[in-house]
């Protein structure tokens, strides 16, 4: 066990039928933290975060929460979905909800909370984010970015120790991706601790503590982002970033 890990994988396996995803993973995230998870498309990063997350079931190896095994017989899985919240790409919003609703209905479901604590705390981050002028807005209402930002406080709302982003800027247009990732630098200079698979280069160059370059379901290369982007030493490394260091 990697001392004083919050997550952490071994040897990790994914297989869906006969194709194997994940292969022989090996990782782990410290607090304050923020990791970027980079790769091409198909390259089992996702997968990956959805095996922390255990929205999908690992087919080997071990994921530990403060070394604890979370597929272990009585490991409480809504407990650990609250420490370690997920952003997703898509929102996954509840549409019938207003925007303070949506960040008020985990804490008042899952944690227990009062509905005017749940309120408060998620009033504190819809304002963190920008989105206390949109708290009675429905998803329908909002662009994209202001989708996300409201996905973003409704994690911060469960006051997770882990934030897991999936790819939260892929489904926005060009002129929303700056506004979510100005919240999201936000939290990593306050200490958040983020696990973030990424195609925003510039994010994962300087943002991130460190740099995962995921390929055909293996890590191939990690590093801090000096590292990875300014010497990288795997030629499937270089080649990836070819692309991002010409521009």
């Amino acid at each position: 066990m990697a001392k004083d890990a919050i997550i952490q994988l071994e040897h990790l396996q994914k297989q869906f039928g006969n194709n194997a995803v994940l292969n022989d993973i090996n990782m782990a995230v410290y607090p304050g933290q923020t990791v970027s998870i980079i790769g091409a498309s198909g390259s089992g990063k996702s997968t990956m975060l959805r095996c922390i997350n255990r929205l999908e079931t690992p087919s080997g190896g071990r994921i530990l929460f403060h070394g604890q095994d979370v597929q272990a017989r009585g490991f409480k899985l809504a407990d650990y979905r609250a420490r370690v919240g997920m952003v997703f790409q898509s929102f996954n919003l509840f549409n019938n909800m207003t925007a303070l609703e949506n960040c008020m209905v985990g804490q008042i479901t899952v944690q227990g909370v009062n509905r005017q604590q749940a309120k408060e705390r998620a009033m504190q981050y819809l304002r963190k984010v920008g989105m206390e002028p949109y708290i009675h807005a429905k998803p329908r209402q909002l662009s994209g970015g202001q989708k996300q930002r409201v996905a973003i406080a409704r994690a911060l709302a469960m006051q997770p120790e882990v934030l897991l982003f999936d790819e939260p800027t892929s489904a926005l247009d060009p002129q929303m991706v700056g506004e979510v990732l100005a919240v999201m630098r936000a939290l990593a200079e306050e200490g958040l601790t983020m696990l973030v698979v990424t195609h925003e280069m510039a994010f994962a160059r300087d943002v991130s503590d460190h740099v995962i370059f995921m390929a055909d379901g293996v890590i191939a290369e990690e590093g801090t982002p000096a590292q990875l982007f300014e010497s990288p030493r795997e030629e499937k490394t270089k080649q990836f970033l070819s692309r991002f260091l010409q521009q």
